[in-house]
């Protein structure tokens, strides 16, 4: 077993600059985690984003960006005649909403060919996916999905989830809460945010979180809270981690960014609460930055301090 690989979206990311001008960028959930997995392990480790792309010009620029900056795409399709869904961050101070436009977006199809999805995972060790990656899919590419990840996961892969509720791409709440809790069952390390799970499931406290997670047999959980402690639970034991002080310019991606910094040290081989200091450095500094993806540099710089 080797490499990492997420499964997920790639979406144009449209950031302020000044007054009616954008930035145009690249970036998703499950895309922003990959990038700092990408600058915080060695360069000869294999990273890959398992996603779907049009055949559009943007499409193009998709894959070139991804190409430049180590990121492999394992044996994502091409849709013909789809393109990247895209969005747009508003910031009123450094808290950020979003602005969507994703209903043709050709990642929403990148579980329809279950042979290709379980190529694109054969073999890694540490496969990444969240409630996003399932919330645009259709049921049966849902479905896709978890038989893959739990196909590679008997294989020995390990699985790593986050819940990463957005209400706007379920039908209901009730198929959310199934899919989502589906996904749980299939995950060795599971990095939810406790808003979103409160919002979901009604967890009252993180430690909710924690014991509902864990009856469904995962034994690594890290409880996100924004800018308060994360719980951390792992061989028996509950800790909290503080965050790390940041001057905040944009919070977008500062879950994502925690999770690529908890990943790559427990693929560094280091323990849970580690892992958990490592990523609240990581996701103090990207937050320093507009945009979900803060330089490589500048990631690498603080989880090694």
């Amino acid at each position: 077993m080797s490499g990492f690989a997420a499964i997920g979206e790639c979406m144009i990311e449209l950031s302020g600059a000044n007054g009616d001008q954008w930035r145009m960028g690249f970036a998703g959930d499950t895309l922003n985690t990959t990038w700092y997995v990408r600058a915080l392990t060695d360069t000869d480790f294999a990273v890959d984003y398992v996603t779907a792309f049009g055949d559009d010009p943007f499409s193009v620029k998709q894959r070139r960006f991804l190409r430049d900056n180590a990121i492999n795409t394992a044996h994502s399709p091409t849709i013909v005649g789809a393109r990247p869904g895209i969005y747009a961050i508003t910031l009123t101070g450094s808290e950020r909403s979003f602005t969507y436009w994703r209903n043709d977006a050709a990642a929403r199809h990148l579980a329809d060919d279950p042979d290709a999805l379980a190529k694109s995972l054969d073999g890694r060790q540490v496969i990444y996916f969240s409630g996003i990656t399932m919330g645009i899919l259709s049921p049966k590419s849902r479905q896709n999905v978890l038989n893959a990840v739990s196909n590679a996961r008997r294989q020995g892969s390990l699985v790593v989830f986050d819940a990463n509720y957005r209400p706007r791409l379920w039908e209901n709440a009730d198929t959310a809460r199934q899919v989502l809790s589906n996904a749980f069952h299939v995950t060795d390390i599971a990095l939810p945010t406790f808003p979103d799970e409160n919002a979901l499931f009604g967890d009252a406290t993180p430690a909710d979180t924690a014991t509902r997670i864990a009856g469904y047999g995962v034994r690594e959980i890290v409880v996100k809270d924004g800018t308060e402690p994360a719980l951390v639970i792992a061989g028996g034991t509950t800790t909290e981690v503080p965050t790390v002080r940041a001057n905040a310019v944009d919070t977008t991606g500062a879950g994502d960014s925690f999770n690529g910094g908890y990943i790559a040290s427990r693929l560094a081989g280091l323990d849970p609460l580690v892992a958990a200091i490592n990523a609240h450095k990581v996701a103090a500094r990207v937050v320093e930055f507009h945009g979900a993806l803060a330089p490589m540099d500048e990631a690498k710089k603080a989880f090694n301090a």
